[in-house]
């Protein structure tokens, strides 16, 4: 058994007492994180058990915190230190500029199909929610709720849970079928499978949208005025909010139409950002900021919940080594007209396509060796 977790989210209803009531407490919880940040980045004390016994009575006392609470905020700036560590390496003092308050389940919060109990500086309320969606996860037996962070955006309060439930992992022998995915920009995803069918998901509009935002990001930079430094900013959460649906979208279809037990076969694409030399300079915003790793992510947990899995192989000569007599060559491949023209035994294709068909074949060595493929055979 293998564990799922995805993010629930829900739109709470308070009316004009509520809100002031939430927003007092979110803004108290967000000065005391702030607070103990300081603390932190001056003793680099990272342990819970000698913060509280130096900051505890503070936080009580002088923010007016309840005990819960007070372990809360240590438990927020104790996560947001290590992760600056793990993934910068240096001690950097993070700022909590947003009100927030993250909810220990079943201490600070609890919810039930009618309503959504929270601890505020004031006492618990009741508060009643959009349910649409959330129902299905009020079986106890299998999902499991974790710490929820409740936000403030634009006036509307959203509660973000992280739910957690056991999905059987696809085991080898259980495999029926393989797709291999080659990703790119003028093709979203181009794919092969096991019934020697392909298909294409097309990027063009997506490119020219992309465009668009980057041509109007870069207007907007020039004019150094306080408004467009705000328009910025909406366009970009525009931007990623907008690029993320693409990708669900892209995700869903390609899960949904394979069977369960499916092995897609995606190009280790890690260093992709870190490669702009191999890049015409007038390419590189497009190639560099193209959502491949949050389509991964995506395809991957949709994938665990139909029971199919993921390989990421190394994307060496996919699109150079002819699928039929295995001649691998630079030149077998057009980049302009996207067209793959083998050198050798003169087979033609779309460029993309081959990609995926190396990918495919990559996939079935997998199943036959239980061992990833460091790159696709060569001749």
């Amino acid at each position: 058994m293998a564990q799922m977790s995805i993010m629930a989210k829900i739109q709470v209803v308070a009316s004009d007492e509520d809100k002031t009531l939430l927003d007092e407490t979110m803004s108290v919880y967000r000065e005391a994180c702030n607070y103990v940040s300081d603390y932190v980045f001056r003793t680099h004390d990272l342990k819970q058990f000698s913060l509280n016994k130096a900051l505890y009575p503070t936080l009580r006392a002088e923010f007016g915190l309840k005990s819960q609470m007070t372990q809360s905020v240590f438990k927020t700036v104790i996560a947001r230190y290590k992760t600056i560590l793990e993934n910068q390496k240096e001690w950097i003092k993070p700022s909590f500029k947003k009100p927030q308050y993250d909810l220990v389940w079943n201490r600070d919060y609890s919810l039930t199909q009618d309503h959504f109990s929270i601890n505020t500086l004031g006492g618990r309320v009741k508060l009643p929610y959009f349910a649409e969606g959330m129902s299905q996860y009020f079986d106890r037996s299998i999902y499991r709720f974790g710490t929820a962070k409740l936000v403030n955006k634009h006036g509307k309060y959203f509660l973000y849970i992280p739910v957690t439930y056991d999905v059987e992992e696809s085991d080898l022998s259980d495999i029926c079928n393989v797709v291999g995915i080659d990703r790119g920009i003028n093709f979203v995803a181009a794919t092969y499978d096991s019934k020697h069918k392909s298909g294409f998901v097309r990027g063009r509009s997506i490119k020219q949208k992309r465009a668009h935002y980057s041509a109007l990001r870069k207007e907007l930079q020039m004019r150094h005025t306080p408004s467009s430094r705000r328009r910025l900013k909406r366009i970009g959460q525009r931007e990623n909010r907008w690029m993320q649906d693409v990708n669900h979208c892209v995700s869903k279809a390609l899960v949904v139409n394979n069977p369960a037990h499916t092995l897609f076969v995606l190009e280790d694409l890690s260093g992709i950002r870190h490669a702009p030399e191999r890049v015409k300079t007038k390419h590189r915003y497009v190639s560099a900021s193209w959502a491949f790793y949050d389509l991964e992510q995506k395809l991957i947990y949709k994938a665990k919940q139909n029971q199919s899995s993921v390989i990421k192989v190394d994307p060496r000569y996919t699109s150079q080594c002819c699928p039929v007599c295995g001649h691998t060559e630079k030149a077998n491949r057009n980049k302009k007209i996207h067209l793959f023209t083998c050198k050798n035994c003169g087979y033609k294709s779309n460029d993309d396509r081959i990609g995926a068909m190396n990918l495919y074949r990559m996939g079935i060595n997998y199943l036959y060796d239980s061992q990833v493929p460091d790159t696709v055979a060569a001749e």
